[in-house]
């Protein structure tokens, strides 16, 4: 049998061992610095360094992003996996809560008669609540083109945008909508992406926060 030479780090040191290396593997790739968090954050969720150059940015996205959290608002995702994936924790410390719609007998019925996808039913739901509200998207780009529709018609006014569906239908295409939109934006260009993405994204955005000393 074949020995293997694992390094001898501890539980707890795990992740901040990942981000050394992450780090030492950067070289001389300067980052912006209110940027890096976020792109250390999803690279380390995905051990892919194509995010340097893929993740898009809006003007001062970041801290438009964490300001809406500060004051309370919501967010929206398309899926179970990223909903548990946000951590509830650091987000209620400022009022705020993470939300899917996607499995609500509701939102599959609207779909069903309307003949859209439960995404579009979902993205609609939502735009109801009075909440001022983040959409994070890891999934489904049809919610990503409903948004686009509801913006640019003034219909709803999100604080941000995370666009991160992965796939090969209509992705590309769909993420591309996004960076039209005249609302923060974070937009992972190209097929890449997925609902561990779009939770990576949120928690970079919120543990930025924490370690900060923000406490809302």
């Amino acid at each position: 049998m074949r020995k293997i030479q694992l390094e001898a780090v501890q539980p707890a040191d795990i992740e901040r061992r990942s981000f050394e290396i992450l780090t030492g593997e950067l070289g001389d790739r300067e980052l912006d610095p209110v940027q890096a968090p976020v792109i250390k954050r999803v690279i380390h969720a995905s051990a892919d360094f194509d995010y340097l150059d893929t993740l898009c940015f809006s003007e001062h996205a970041v801290e438009l992003l964490q300001q809406a959290i500060r004051e309370g608002v919501c967010i929206v995702t398309d899926t179970r996996m990223a909903q548990a994936g946000i951590s509830r924790r650091e987000l209620s410390r400022y009022g705020g809560e993470v939300l899917c719609f996607m499995s609500d007998e509701d939102v599959a019925a609207r779909a069903k008669e309307r003949g859209c996808t439960r995404a579009v039913a979902a993205v609609d739901k939502a735009a109801g609540l009075d909440r001022e509200l983040i959409f994070a998207v890891g999934n489904a780009p049809t919610a990503l083109v409903r948004l686009y529709e509801r913006i640019m018609e003034g219909s709803l006014r999100p604080r941000g945008i995370i666009a991160v569906p992965v796939g090969f239908v209509n992705v590309v295409e769909a993420k591309e909508l996004i960076l039209e939109c005249p609302v923060p934006y974070i937009v992972a260009r190209g097929r890449k992406g997925g609902s561990s993405i779009a939770a990576a994204i949120c928690n970079a955005l919120l543990y930025d926060m924490r370690d900060a000393g923000d406490r809302g």
